[in-house]
């Protein structure tokens, strides 16, 4: 195989890995609605439990014998990790309680919101320079969400919750050193404890819901770890393949996908104030893909030519 016919070969696995990842995290609100009469909190416990074996084996499977060297680190990153399991987990439960709440549409505007919120972050905590189109873009999606909370009489708290718990996330990740498989090894590991404490006092209490005598419910609660686990393997398999401009640009298919089920098959209202703020957010990102679509195309431009 030429070098052309590789990097051809390994930018289709990239792409197929990519889609792979989003697809499935737009089908994942089908998984939680039918699980729409067990406790949010509970659900969640379930993705952090049964994470941790999975993630074992896959990552002794990658690593082999280095898992252990990898594993081992000083007790700040230890403390970083715990903060990000805590806020990624705040993630999950607020996501997943608004799918069996019947919140999807808030859930899609949330993700929307996120790529703009981590070009936010990075202005006010990575000292990033914003734009002219970034700007654009930012002042756009606060005019469209503000709009929206005033239509509504009260902040889409939903979204913002959503898109600030995970653009924040992905900044406490980025300034720590450690990858991001073995990182989420790390935060299930750290969150464990704290699950088990849970489903421990929900058995006290009567209401655990896990082994509580539906067959189907245990077997959708066990689907928790793979639910969780795959497509993050996927996104890590595209990270790896692709560049991460290109990555960005898959992002979009899972609240556009969870936007139409909220919208076309779970019936829920779609106001002038949601027709306003995510037209807004819609064209902040169209303005940010150009740019980003533009730079990536420079950047090759530059690599092929015979001066650079």
């Amino acid at each position: 195989m030429s070098a052309t016919e590789q990097e051809q070969h390994v930018r289709r696995v990239g792409i197929a890995s990519a889609l792979a990842a989003f697809l499935f995290w737009g089908m994942v609100p089908l998984y939680f609605k039918a699980l729409n009469h067990v406790g949010a909190g509970e659900i969640i416990t379930h993705r952090v439990l049964w994470s941790v074996p999975l993630l074992a084996v896959f990552l002794l499977y990658r690593d082999g014998r280095e898992l252990f060297r990898k594993l081992r680190l000083p007790p700040r990153l230890i403390g970083g990790l715990f903060i990000s399991g805590l806020l990624v987990s705040t993630n999950w439960l607020i996501y997943v309680w608004a799918v069996v709440n019947d919140q999807v549409l808030s859930t899609s505007l949330g993700y929307f919101i996120n790529p703009l919120v981590n070009v936010l972050l990075g202005f006010l905590f990575l000292h990033e320079r914003l734009t002219r189109n970034q700007t654009a873009a930012v002042v756009l999606a606060a005019a469209g969400t503000i709009y929206l909370g005033w239509f509504l009489g009260q902040p889409p708290w939903i979204s913002l919750v959503l898109g600030f718990s995970f653009g924040t996330y992905g900044l406490v990740r980025k300034r720590l050193p450690v990858g991001p498989m073995t990182g989420l090894m790390w935060e299930v590991l750290l969150l464990a404890p704290i699950a088990l404490g849970y489903l421990g006092w929900r058995y006290s209490q009567g209401e655990m819901d896990f082994l509580s005598g539906s067959a189907g419910t245990d077997g959708l609660l066990l689907l928790a770890g793979p639910i969780t686990v795959l497509p993050l393997i996927w996104f890590n398999m595209a990270a790896q393949k692709l560049p991460l401009s290109v990555v960005g640009f898959f992002q979009y298919i899972t609240p556009t996908m969870v936007f139409l089920m909220a919208v076309f098959l779970w019936d829920e209202p779609f106001t002038q104030g949601h027709a306003v703020a995510f037209g807004c957010i819609w064209s902040a990102l169209l303005l940010i893909s150009i740019e980003s679509a533009n730079k990536l195309r420079l950047e090759r431009r530059q690599r092929r030519s015979p001066y650079a």
